[in-house]
């Protein structure tokens, strides 16, 4: 369980794969691999993660081709910038929303227009998960925890401001971009008692 709440940006230094379908990712994100053991859980660009190895500066974790048709992080190349954030704990505080780290779904960004009052994000959303998002509802991106501002048609907003662009890898987006969504929990969980009822 996560937080939304980005803790690091850390930078890919490399893939590797053994053939038989798993690729394996290598992180530099000094700040969390103090922080990380061997067998624990990692938020990279929202997905959860197990650290497999790990250094003072470096960590590396497995993908099955599951988790790499499912997200973006098979479009990940070295060099770019992912968003890390270590699983929540109870003296941690839960300055976002609750995020498992399972993504949903993927959109692509349609705009992404930097204004005084804030850079507006525009992003694509699958039909089945349309009705999870609401106006005031969270939403995470990347594994960043946001609020929707606006819901049109087959696309929702949110508004970035500068802190969050400038510890995330948000500010890097461009149109045509694919991001990791995934809807908040609870509103999964209501649907999902109502139409049980």
């Amino acid at each position: 369980m996560f937080t939304g709440i980005i803790e690091e940006k850390g930078k890919i230094v490399g893939w590797t794969g053994n053939g038989r379908g798993k690729k394996t990712l290598h992180i530099f994100g000094p700040s969390v691999a103090r922080q990380l053991k061997v067998g624990r859980s990692i938020s990279v660009n929202g997905v959860c993660l197990t650290v497999t190895q790990r250094t003072k500066t470096r960590f590396s974790c497995d993908l099955t081709l599951e988790t790499l048709r499912r997200t973006n992080m098979g479009q990940l190349q070295v060099g770019d910038a992912v968003n890390l954030e270590t699983a929540l704990t109870l003296d941690k505080p839960l300055d976002g929303h609750l995020v498992q780290g399972h993504v949903d779904g993927t959109g692509r960004v349609k705009l992404y227009s930097r204004r005084k009052g804030g850079t507006i994000l525009r992003v694509t959303i699958p039909e089945k998960l349309s009705p999870y998002v609401a106006e005031k509802g969270s939403i995470a991106i990347d594994g960043v925890s946001l609020t929707v501002t606006k819901v049109r048609g087959d696309a929702f907003e949110v508004v970035l401001i500068p802190h969050t662009e400038e510890v995330t890898n948000l500010d890097k987006k461009k149109v045509g971009d694919v991001v990791n969504l995934e809807i908040d929990p609870i509103a999964r969980y209501l649907s999902r008692f109502i139409h049980a009822n």
